[in-house]
């Protein structure tokens, strides 16, 4: 396979996986757009993200 090709399929997949974390972001911290982590930063304090983590644990333990 020429490398040409190889590299194609690396920015693809690499493409595709980081749209996929993106969309879990947004889930998380409900912030969306280019300055998502500006506007998180803006609308949660840290009271929400202790509670946030303990909600994703507690919901990870049960499904494991």
């Amino acid at each position: 396979m020429p490398l040409f090709n190889i590299l194609v399929h690396l920015l693809a997949e690499t493409r595709r996986h980081a749209g996929h974390a993106d969309i879990l972001r947004e889930e998380l911290d409900g912030a969306v757009g280019t300055d998502a982590e500006g506007m998180a930063v803006k609308q949660h304090d840290p009271a929400f993200w202790t509670q946030r983590r303990e909600e994703i644990e507690a919901a990870a333990r049960s499904a494991g």
